[in-house]
Protein backbone atom coordinates (compact mmCIF):
# COMPACT_ATOMS: atom_id res chain seq x y z
CA UNK A 1 0.00 0.00 0.00
CA UNK A 2 1.53 3.00 -1.45
CA UNK A 3 1.16 6.17 0.38
CA UNK A 4 2.17 9.81 -1.10
CA UNK A 5 4.71 12.08 0.92
CA UNK A 6 3.70 15.80 0.14
CA UNK A 7 6.54 17.34 2.03
CA UNK A 8 9.10 14.51 1.02
CA UNK A 9 7.78 14.30 -2.45
CA UNK A 10 7.85 10.33 -3.06
CA UNK A 11 5.37 7.21 -2.77
CA UNK A 12 6.85 5.07 0.18
CA UNK A 13 5.07 1.94 0.88
CA UNK A 14 2.73 2.46 4.09
CA UNK A 15 3.64 -0.82 6.30
CA UNK A 16 7.36 -0.33 5.33
CA UNK A 17 7.12 3.24 7.38
CA UNK A 18 4.91 1.60 9.96
CA UNK A 19 7.49 -1.02 9.97
CA UNK A 20 10.49 0.90 10.49
CA UNK A 21 9.09 3.06 13.20
CA UNK A 22 8.31 0.11 14.95
CA UNK A 23 11.64 -1.36 14.97
CA UNK A 24 12.86 1.99 16.23
CA UNK A 25 10.29 1.62 18.79
CA UNK A 26 11.29 -1.79 19.65
CA UNK A 27 15.04 -0.84 20.06
CA UNK A 28 13.94 2.26 21.92
CA UNK A 29 12.47 0.58 24.41
CA UNK A 30 15.14 -2.48 24.68
CA UNK A 31 17.62 0.31 25.45
CA UNK A 32 15.92 3.08 27.40
CA UNK A 33 16.69 5.78 24.27
CA UNK A 34 14.59 7.89 22.12
CA UNK A 35 15.49 5.99 18.30
CA UNK A 36 15.90 9.54 16.66
CA UNK A 37 19.93 8.89 16.39
CA UNK A 38 18.46 5.40 14.75
CA UNK A 39 15.40 6.46 12.80
CA UNK A 40 17.40 9.82 10.88
CA UNK A 41 20.03 7.38 9.09
CA UNK A 42 17.34 4.93 8.69
CA UNK A 43 15.10 7.30 6.27
CA UNK A 44 17.87 8.32 4.58
CA UNK A 45 19.02 5.45 3.58
CA UNK A 46 15.59 4.44 2.54
CA UNK A 47 16.44 7.35 -0.01
CA UNK A 48 13.80 10.07 1.80
CA UNK A 49 15.35 13.53 1.31
CA UNK A 50 18.06 14.20 4.24
CA UNK A 51 16.31 17.48 5.03
CA UNK A 52 12.65 16.28 5.36
CA UNK A 53 14.29 12.80 7.43
CA UNK A 54 15.98 15.23 9.89
CA UNK A 55 13.08 17.38 10.32
CA UNK A 56 10.04 15.01 10.48
CA UNK A 57 11.79 12.87 13.45
CA UNK A 58 11.83 15.25 15.61
CA UNK A 59 8.17 15.23 15.73
CA UNK A 60 8.23 11.03 16.29
CA UNK A 61 10.74 12.23 18.80
CA UNK A 62 8.28 14.17 21.15
CA UNK A 63 5.74 12.03 20.91
CA UNK A 64 8.10 8.63 21.78
CA UNK A 65 9.52 10.79 24.82
CA UNK A 66 6.45 12.45 25.94
CA UNK A 67 4.37 9.37 28.00
CA UNK A 68 7.98 8.64 29.43
CA UNK A 69 8.85 11.67 31.02
CA UNK A 70 4.81 12.28 31.92
CA UNK A 71 5.13 8.64 33.70
CA UNK A 72 8.48 10.13 35.51
CA UNK A 73 6.89 13.01 36.56
CA UNK A 74 4.19 11.40 38.49
CA UNK A 75 6.77 9.07 40.06
CA UNK A 76 8.83 12.24 41.40
CA UNK A 77 11.64 11.32 39.03
CA UNK A 78 12.62 15.03 37.23
CA UNK A 79 14.39 17.70 38.39
CA UNK A 80 12.49 20.92 37.32
CA UNK A 81 14.80 23.32 38.56
CA UNK A 82 17.61 21.42 37.22
CA UNK A 83 15.34 20.45 33.90
CA UNK A 84 14.55 24.10 33.48
CA UNK A 85 17.81 25.18 32.86
CA UNK A 86 18.45 22.54 30.17
CA UNK A 87 15.54 23.58 28.66
CA UNK A 88 16.14 27.27 28.30
CA UNK A 89 19.55 26.74 26.87
CA UNK A 90 17.99 23.70 24.57
CA UNK A 91 15.85 25.82 22.64
CA UNK A 92 18.50 28.44 22.37
CA UNK A 93 20.70 25.87 21.00
CA UNK A 94 17.74 24.62 18.71
CA UNK A 95 17.48 28.18 17.28
CA UNK A 96 20.97 28.19 16.00
CA UNK A 97 20.90 24.72 14.96
CA UNK A 98 17.92 24.97 12.65
CA UNK A 99 19.50 28.59 11.58
CA UNK A 100 22.70 26.47 10.84
CA UNK A 101 20.31 23.63 8.86
CA UNK A 102 18.80 26.26 6.60
CA UNK A 103 21.98 28.00 6.10
CA UNK A 104 23.49 24.48 4.81
CA UNK A 105 20.61 23.56 2.91
CA UNK A 106 20.42 26.73 0.82
CA UNK A 107 24.49 26.26 0.36
CA UNK A 108 23.97 22.55 -1.09
CA UNK A 109 25.87 21.06 1.90
CA UNK A 110 23.60 19.88 4.13
CA UNK A 111 24.15 16.35 3.29
CA UNK A 112 27.67 16.02 3.68
CA UNK A 113 27.14 17.94 6.96
CA UNK A 114 24.65 15.38 8.32
CA UNK A 115 26.27 12.30 7.29
CA UNK A 116 29.64 13.97 8.86
CA UNK A 117 28.08 14.59 11.84
CA UNK A 118 26.62 11.79 12.52
CA UNK A 119 30.18 9.63 11.50
CA UNK A 120 32.41 11.66 13.98
CA UNK A 121 29.26 11.87 16.78
CA UNK A 122 27.72 8.29 16.84
CA UNK A 123 31.55 7.03 16.13
CA UNK A 124 33.04 8.59 18.97
CA UNK A 125 30.16 7.86 21.36
CA UNK A 126 29.85 4.59 19.99
CA UNK A 127 33.35 3.60 21.42
CA UNK A 128 32.95 4.85 24.39
CA UNK A 129 30.43 3.07 25.22
CA UNK A 130 31.33 0.05 23.86
CA UNK A 131 34.56 0.18 26.13
CA UNK A 132 32.96 1.04 29.09
CA UNK A 133 30.53 -2.00 28.29
CA UNK A 134 33.54 -4.73 27.68
CA UNK A 135 35.47 -3.21 30.84
CA UNK A 136 32.30 -3.63 32.97
CA UNK A 137 31.23 -7.29 31.40
CA UNK A 138 35.34 -8.49 31.62
CA UNK A 139 35.10 -7.05 35.64
CA UNK A 140 31.90 -8.94 36.38
CA UNK A 141 33.37 -12.53 35.17
CA UNK A 142 37.01 -12.08 37.09
CA UNK A 143 34.57 -10.96 40.26
CA UNK A 144 35.79 -7.41 40.58
CA UNK A 145 33.06 -5.13 42.54
CA UNK A 146 33.22 -1.64 41.15
CA UNK A 147 32.76 1.05 43.34
CA UNK A 148 30.59 3.79 41.29
CA UNK A 149 31.40 7.18 42.79
CA UNK A 150 28.61 9.27 45.13
CA UNK A 151 26.35 11.84 43.60
CA UNK A 152 28.16 14.57 46.43
CA UNK A 153 31.58 13.55 44.62
CA UNK A 154 32.04 16.61 42.58
CA UNK A 155 34.85 17.49 40.33
CA UNK A 156 36.48 20.53 39.11
CA UNK A 157 33.46 20.92 36.90
CA UNK A 158 31.13 21.80 39.67
CA UNK A 159 33.50 24.70 41.15
CA UNK A 160 33.07 26.77 38.11
CA UNK A 161 31.53 30.16 39.00
CA UNK A 162 27.65 30.64 39.23
CA UNK A 163 26.78 27.63 41.57
CA UNK A 164 22.82 27.02 41.54
CA UNK A 165 21.60 24.57 44.44
CA UNK A 166 19.15 21.95 43.07
CA UNK A 167 17.79 20.09 45.85
CA UNK A 168 15.98 17.73 43.59
CA UNK A 169 19.41 16.12 42.89
CA UNK A 170 21.29 17.34 46.11
CA UNK A 171 24.08 19.07 44.21
CA UNK A 172 25.17 22.58 44.70
CA UNK A 173 27.29 23.11 41.35
CA UNK A 174 27.96 25.58 38.78
CA UNK A 175 25.06 25.97 36.44
CA UNK A 176 27.57 26.97 33.40
CA UNK A 177 28.59 23.16 32.22
CA UNK A 178 24.28 22.57 32.87
CA UNK A 179 24.04 25.47 30.21
CA UNK A 180 26.85 24.38 27.98
CA UNK A 181 25.39 20.79 27.87
CA UNK A 182 21.60 21.71 27.08
CA UNK A 183 22.63 24.55 23.95
CA UNK A 184 24.83 21.63 22.72
CA UNK A 185 22.37 18.55 23.04
CA UNK A 186 19.91 21.43 21.30
CA UNK A 187 22.35 22.76 18.59
CA UNK A 188 22.95 18.87 18.00
CA UNK A 189 19.43 17.67 18.39
CA UNK A 190 17.91 19.82 15.75
CA UNK A 191 20.59 19.95 13.07
CA UNK A 192 20.67 15.97 13.14
CA UNK A 193 17.05 14.98 14.00
CA UNK A 194 17.95 13.29 17.50
CA UNK A 195 16.66 13.82 20.58
CA UNK A 196 19.93 13.73 22.42
CA UNK A 197 19.05 10.99 24.92
CA UNK A 198 22.15 9.10 24.86
CA UNK A 199 24.34 11.87 25.20
CA UNK A 200 22.48 13.91 27.91
CA UNK A 201 22.33 10.70 30.26
CA UNK A 202 25.75 9.99 30.38
CA UNK A 203 26.79 14.14 30.65
CA UNK A 204 24.66 14.14 33.59
CA UNK A 205 25.54 11.12 35.04
CA UNK A 206 29.15 10.99 34.65
CA UNK A 207 30.17 14.97 34.54
CA UNK A 208 27.04 16.36 36.72
CA UNK A 209 26.86 13.36 38.83
CA UNK A 210 23.50 13.59 38.59
CA UNK A 211 21.41 10.90 40.77
CA UNK A 212 20.29 7.54 38.64
CA UNK A 213 16.71 8.05 40.11
CA UNK A 214 16.07 11.82 38.36
CA UNK A 215 18.82 11.88 35.25
CA UNK A 216 16.31 10.00 33.11
CA UNK A 217 13.36 11.74 34.01
CA UNK A 218 14.88 14.90 33.69
CA UNK A 219 16.59 13.85 30.26
CA UNK A 220 13.38 12.99 28.89
CA UNK A 221 11.78 16.71 29.87
CA UNK A 222 14.87 18.62 28.59
CA UNK A 223 13.89 16.06 25.23
CA UNK A 224 10.42 17.14 24.71
CA UNK A 225 10.50 20.62 25.54
CA UNK A 226 13.84 21.29 23.29
CA UNK A 227 12.19 18.70 20.20
CA UNK A 228 8.94 20.44 20.18
CA UNK A 229 10.57 23.76 19.63
CA UNK A 230 12.63 22.10 16.79
CA UNK A 231 10.10 20.67 15.09
CA UNK A 232 7.95 24.84 15.27
CA UNK A 233 11.36 26.04 14.03
CA UNK A 234 11.57 23.17 11.14
CA UNK A 235 8.13 23.82 10.26
CA UNK A 236 8.01 27.39 9.77
CA UNK A 237 11.58 28.30 8.87
CA UNK A 238 13.05 25.11 6.30
CA UNK A 239 9.16 24.16 5.89
CA UNK A 240 10.53 20.49 5.87
CA UNK A 241 8.47 18.45 8.36
CA UNK A 242 6.35 16.16 6.74
CA UNK A 243 3.08 15.19 8.91
CA UNK A 244 1.95 11.88 7.01
CA UNK A 245 5.43 10.11 7.76
CA UNK A 246 5.91 11.65 11.15
CA UNK A 247 2.63 10.44 12.02
CA UNK A 248 3.26 6.59 10.31
CA UNK A 249 6.55 6.22 12.67
CA UNK A 250 4.78 7.83 15.30
CA UNK A 251 2.53 4.55 15.06
CA UNK A 252 4.73 2.14 14.21
CA UNK A 253 7.19 3.11 17.39
CA UNK A 254 4.81 3.39 20.26
CA UNK A 255 3.69 -0.39 19.32
CA UNK A 256 7.42 -1.46 19.10
CA UNK A 257 8.95 0.12 22.05
CA UNK A 258 6.40 -2.11 24.37
CA UNK A 259 7.44 -4.75 23.19
CA UNK A 260 11.50 -3.68 23.37
CA UNK A 261 10.57 -2.50 26.90
CA UNK A 262 9.45 -6.37 27.74
CA UNK A 263 12.62 -8.07 26.12
CA UNK A 264 14.82 -5.78 27.91
CA UNK A 265 14.10 -7.19 31.24
CA UNK A 266 15.34 -10.28 29.93
CA UNK A 267 19.06 -8.76 29.78
CA UNK A 268 21.88 -7.46 32.55
CA UNK A 269 22.58 -3.76 31.71
CA UNK A 270 26.25 -4.01 30.39
CA UNK A 271 24.57 -6.63 27.48
CA UNK A 272 22.20 -3.59 26.75
CA UNK A 273 24.75 -1.30 26.47
CA UNK A 274 27.37 -3.58 24.78
CA UNK A 275 24.41 -4.22 21.86
CA UNK A 276 23.73 -0.53 21.74
CA UNK A 277 27.15 0.49 21.24
CA UNK A 278 27.80 -2.01 18.40
CA UNK A 279 24.57 -0.59 16.61
CA UNK A 280 25.48 3.14 16.95
CA UNK A 281 28.81 1.91 15.61
CA UNK A 282 27.55 0.04 12.60
CA UNK A 283 25.51 3.33 11.95
CA UNK A 284 28.49 5.10 11.95
CA UNK A 285 30.31 2.88 9.35
CA UNK A 286 27.39 2.73 7.31
CA UNK A 287 27.56 6.88 6.73
CA UNK A 288 31.18 6.41 6.85
CA UNK A 289 30.95 4.47 3.96
CA UNK A 290 28.52 6.36 1.99
CA UNK A 291 31.28 8.97 2.08
CA UNK A 292 33.99 7.29 0.43
CA UNK A 293 31.93 5.31 -1.75
CA UNK A 294 30.63 6.10 -5.51
CA UNK A 295 26.75 6.66 -5.24
CA UNK A 296 24.86 5.02 -8.12
CA UNK A 297 23.27 8.27 -8.82
CA UNK A 298 26.31 10.40 -9.45
CA UNK A 299 24.80 12.93 -11.20
CA UNK A 300 21.25 14.92 -9.98
CA UNK A 301 19.35 17.44 -11.44
CA UNK A 302 16.82 19.64 -8.85
CA UNK A 303 14.67 23.01 -9.88
CA UNK A 304 16.64 25.84 -7.92
CA UNK A 305 14.21 28.46 -9.02
CA UNK A 306 12.19 29.88 -12.12
CA UNK A 307 13.28 32.24 -14.47
CA UNK A 308 12.66 35.95 -14.60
Amino acid sequence: MQVYLPIAELSVNLFFLVGIGGAVGFLSGLFGVGGGFLLTPLLIFSGVPTSVAVASVTGQVVAASTSGALSHYRRGGIDLHLALYLVLSGILGAFGGVAAFSLLRQAGQLDLVIALGFLILLGFVGLLMLQEAVRAILKQRQGIVVRERMPHQHSWIHGLPWRVRFKKSRLYISVLPVLAIGLFIGFVGSLLGVGGGFIMVPALVYLLRVPGNVVIGTSLAQVVAMMAATTILHAVQSQSVDILLAFCLMVGGTAGAQFGAAAGKHLRGEQLRGLLALLVLAVAIRFGLSLVLTPSDVFSMAVMGAAR
